[in-house]
């Protein structure tokens, strides 16, 4: 009997599988939501995401072995790495940003590439996971589990997602990113600092990757060379639920989680990430027909 005629004949595999995706997709949106808002913000399409993420879960790593709770160490790392996050921008960012999109992408990949080689150095390539202190519940007479840790970075993600938007909406900082979003030029000249509202943003982004690393770290492993993999997942996400769309990163990023899971279960493990990439594509491609069927519309 194949994976295939499994789900069939058993359906509660495929309510573990479903239960599953959509909880560790709402880590996928974590690190989705701050690419959102530097792409929209910025025009910077962070190829460096990824490796915040696992950063964080360095960060959540470190404070563990002192004896700090896991959870407890979540603001830490989000703290720590809007300070990576300033850092980056003041050094890098700032030299590049309302250049071309490519320029961005070259100089995103490059800090990747550095980030990387310092965990490797400091931390080396082997796995790391911090053991979370959670249990499991058991469903459906014990045949569905379900991770505590994985409904808690389920709900993290959605209070995360709901402060975002109110911040933007509510806030004299979050009417300066939209403002600024809409017009830098325009902004300016209506005494918005541009330069203060882009540090803010690529910051806030790289504390909410923070946050996800530790979720990470927590619910799986972390390596310092496996952060393409989370920068892919929230370009997806990206493209899919559109910029400045908060709930449409979370239920996309579910969307992924599902399908994911579900790959990995009918495919094995080993083409798990294989379909991530084939799912990139695929995305682009149905990307490029729309933008090509809107123009011919216009026309």
């Amino acid at each position: 009997m194949n994976n295939l005629e499994l789900l069939i004949v058993a359906p509660v595999f495929s309510m573990q599988l479903l239960i599953d995706g959509l909880l560790v997709g709402s880590i996928f949106a974590l690190a989705a939501y701050g690419m959102a808002l530097v792409w929209g913000v910025m025009n910077i399409i962070n190829i460096a995401q990824g490796e915040f993420v696992i950063l964080g879960g360095y960060v959540t790593f470190i404070l563990a072995g002192y004896g700090i709770h896991p959870v407890l160490t979540i603001p830490f790392a989000a703290v720590a790495l809007y300070g990576v996050g300033l850092l980056v921008y003041r050094v890098v960012i700032v030299r590049i940003v309302e250049r071309d999109l490519f320029i961005s992408i070259l100089a995103t990949f490059g800090i990747s590439i550095l980030l990387q080689q310092l965990m490797n150095q400091t931390f080396t390539a082997d796995v790391q996971t911090v053991e979370s202190g959670f249990g499991t519940w058991f469903l459906f007479n014990n045949m569905v589990t379900v991770n505590q840790v994985k409904v808690l970075a389920c709900a993290i993600a959605l209070v995360v997602g709901t402060v975002l938007m109110m911040f933007l909406k509510k806030s004299r900082t979050g009417q300066a990113i939209r403002a600024t979003a809409q017009n830098a030029r325009a902004a300016r000249i209506l005494g918005i600092d541009t330069d203060k509202v882009y540090a803010t943003t690529y910051a806030l982004n790289a504390a909410i990757c923070g946050a996800a690393g530790a979720l990470v770290v927590m619910t799986w492993v972390i390596q310092p060379f496996i952060g393409l993999a989370y920068t892919v997942r929230s370009f997806m996400i990206v493209i899919i639920a559109g910029l400045g769309n908060v709930f449409g990163v979370v239920a996309s990023g579910m969307m992924l989680g599902v399908s994911e899971n579900f790959a990995g279960f009918l495919l094995g493990a080993e083409f798990q990430t294989a379909f991530i990439f084939s799912l990139l594509v695929v995305i682009l491609v149905w990307r490029s027909w729309r933008l090509r069927r809107k123009r011919q519309v216009l026309k």
